[in-house]
């Protein structure tokens, strides 16, 4: 590849780098807002606390209910900081299983909003056992007999973002973002600079249209042109409407086999082949 080509395609990943973290960029409640005839949010762990960073609750839609599950970042400083910029802790994914609980019990879809840059990484955290609450959120959502609907629709950074991700049919809108780990901390493990980001984040293959082709998400959903920040209400209806096929398709296969092809989907992951040969 020639070096001119190499940096257009590094200015161009990064250029969707920005626009999935663009501070007007809609967010759950966003979503929510637009798409949903009504909305009532469910809030707290039942352990230890609320967690601001995911907000989740039941959504009227289309003559249904739906449990809505989503990350949740702020506006200002001050929303911001109550929201801890989206990194959800502990209690933050622990109330996310027990709404998907309460979906499964009374046969409800679930829908996941995934826009975290990664889970809390402070001492806090880690002493409530966010690896276990991550895991356990994972092993609740491969679990599920209902239908569920995972959508990326900012940062979908590392651990953080995968645990509402496991789902039957994951979407992408056209300018996020999805990646084990964020640009600049790879940039800082493998060249000990922060300031590579750029050539990490085209290293990592973590837009939309890479991983639609490694078949890691299933769907790319148009943005409004120039970004989703340009047009809350278009994106919802792009987002909405894909949501309606998404349901009316699941909803025609039985629990069992949705189990099933949930879990060979993401079996699936991590496949390529080298010299004719199948490698995992």
């Amino acid at each position: 590849m020639e070096l001119g080509h190499s940096r257009n395609l590094d200015k161009a990943v990064w250029e969707r780098v920005e626009l999935a973290r663009h501070p007007k960029r809609p967010y759950t409640l966003d979503y929510i807002q637009h798409m949903f005839a009504g909305f009532i949010e469910l809030k707290g762990d039942r352990c230890f606390s609320d967690d601001p960073a995911i907000v989740g609750g039941l959504a009227a839609y289309q003559g249904r209910t739906l449990m809505v599950i989503g990350h949740q970042k702020g506006r200002d400083l001050a929303t911001r900081t109550e929201r801890n910029f989206g990194m959800p802790r502990p209690e933050g994914y622990r109330k996310a299983q027990r709404l998907m609980g309460l979906a499964d019990k009374f046969g409800i879809p679930v829908l996941t909003l995934v826009d975290t840059p990664g889970a809390h990484p402070g001492i806090s955290a880690e002493e409530r056992g966010q690896g276990g609450a991550i895991a356990n959120t994972l092993l609740r959502m491969a679990r599920l007999d209902v239908p569920t609907v995972a959508v990326i629709i900012g940062e979908g950074g590392s651990g953080g973002a995968l645990a509402l991700a496991l789902a039957d049919r994951v979407l992408m809108l056209e300018n996020s973002i999805y990646s084990v780990i964020s640009p600049e901390s790879c940039a800082a493990i493998l060249w000990k600079d922060s300031g590579e980001a750029h050539l990490a984040a085209q290293t990592l293959r973590m837009t939309s249209q890479d991983l639609e082709q490694l078949e890691v998400i299933d769907e790319v959903l148009p943005e409004p042109r120039g970004g989703a920040h340009r047009d809350h209400a278009a994106a919802a209806r792009v987002l909405k409407e894909a949501l309606e096929d998404k349901l009316r398709e699941l909803e025609t296969i039985g629990p069992r086999l949705r189990k099933k092809e949930r879990f060979d989907k993401f079996r699936r992951m991590g496949v390529w082949k080298e010299n004719g040969l199948t490698l995992f």
